[in-house]
């Protein structure tokens, strides 16, 4: 009896967090379509194939380096043990569990250099950028995670012993998003401004491409969001309704602000659904849905002012503006849960801002070295920029030698 019931909770568990690895892997095509909306036509080809290509390297570099790095454990053995692997140690029935554990966490690296794909576009060489991606994805990403999530405890160890709590970050506003924002604005400065993009110091805005792809590219994130927070769980009996309330009342929010502080423009609006979603990944377990709606609204008013300022004061050309949406906004939720999730505000209580402050700032020193360091050493060995011609021609026909629209092509 006790042998059934074990062999039912590895198999309810393994396919709990299955299903929240595919939900999470649709997402990479939210990511896609959100760029293809936003790039122009002549590099919406080159954003498709780079987030196909970003998730199939950083899979393999994270399953061979990333997991074992994050969470000490490798899969360099036969194929009827890994069936057996359970938290590293071999246990009958266990249903390959570490297996799609570790297939659930590639889905949250792989953000990484999805995430950077969007700022960086429209004038960044493939391969350099590839390449990028798999070391942040399979080295850079996994050791901060290891510290926060994983088997190094000594930052978290002190922050209890310091700050009187641990850094709370429940599926990844920091981890994640903060990560990739703030990895990607090195990438961002480091690559420079499109060509055309500002002449004289004057900005001339470039439109973008298509808003019912940039459209259902917020439509396919949000859906998988809840995948996203919901399963972060990683275990069925910690699911929690308290996180998918959350998450919705957190994705509300931030449409609604949008739809006021920017007058109803349907980039924001869409935009501003993700920012309330990024924002409430750390505190999803902790605060109370109105706590999830004002986080989620006020990350929507950050990314709509952040962009705008970003791009028209400091004149750095993010072109899907990942640095505000993902990195302000992923600290944002890092520092609100120790805000709203305070009993004083509905929350359940065990943070501490101090701790929270803390652990968002280190994602930040951590992400702009490591980020400085990757792109300025591509940048002086292999390049990292288009020339000038093939960025003019886009990197549809100079790197895929093929448009998004062949047929039209042929026919003009």
């Amino acid at each position: 009896m006790n042998e059934t019931l074990q062999s039912l909770q590895f198999s309810s568990n393994t396919l709990f967090l299955m299903l929240g690895a595919v939900m999470i892997f649709a997402m990479h095509a939210g990511f896609a379509f959100l760029e293809v909306g936003t790039v122009r036509q002549k590099n919406q080809v080159n954003a498709l194939v780079k987030i196909m290509a970003d998730w199939s390297a950083s899979t393999v570099v994270y399953f061979l380096i990333g997991f074992p790095i994050a969470y000490g454990i490798n899969f360099w053995m036969d194929a009827g043990t890994l069936s057996n692997l359970f938290n590293g140690k071999v246990v009958a029935g266990a249903r390959g569990f570490d297996l799609v554990h570790c297939f659930f966490l590639t889905t949250f690296a792989a953000c990484v250099p999805a995430i950077i794909s969007g700022g960086i576009a429209e004038r960044a060489k493939f391969w350099p950028q590839l390449f990028a991606g798999a070391i942040l994805a399979g080295l850079c990403y996994p050791l901060f995670e290891s510290i926060i999530w994983g088997q190094y405890t000594f930052f978290q160890d002190w922050l209890n012993s310091t700050l009187g709590a641990k850094f709370h970050d429940y599926a990844g506003s920091v981890v994640v998003h903060s990560m990739g924002g703030w990895l990607a604005l090195p990438a961002i400065i480091i690559l420079g401004q499109r060509i055309g993009r500002w002449t004289y110091g004057i900005s001339q805005g470039i439109p973008v491409s298509n808003i019912p792809f940039l459209a259902l590219g917020s439509w396919i994130l949000c859906v998988g969001w809840f995948g996203f927070n919901v399963m972060s769980a990683q275990d069925i009996a910690g699911i929690s309704g308290l996180v998918a309330v959350n998450s919705l009342f957190a994705m509300v929010g931030g449409i609604l602000f949008a739809l006021v502080f920017s007058k109803n423009d349907p980039g924001f609006v869409h935009n501003g659904a993700l920012a309330g979603l990024i924002a409430i990944c750390s505190g999803s377990d902790v605060v109370h849905p109105f706590g999830a709606f004002f986080i989620g609204g006020i990350a929507s008013v950050i990314f709509i002012f952040g962009f705008q300022w970003e791009t028209e004061k400091m004149k750095i050309d993010d072109v899907l503006g990942v640095w505000p949406l993902h990195g302000v906004a992923g600290t944002w939720g890092g520092i609100a849960t120790g805000i709203f999730g305070q009993k004083f505000f509905g929350g359940m209580g065990g943070v501490t801002l101090a701790a929270q402050v803390a652990g968002s700032v280190a994602a930040v020193i951590v992400a702009v070295s490591v980020g400085t360091l990757v792109y300025l050493g591509l940048k002086s060995t292999m390049g990292i920029r288009l020339s000038d011609e093939d960025e003019q021609r886009g990197a549809d026909l100079s790197i895929h030698n093929i448009s998004a629209y062949p047929e039209r092509d042929i026919r003009t």
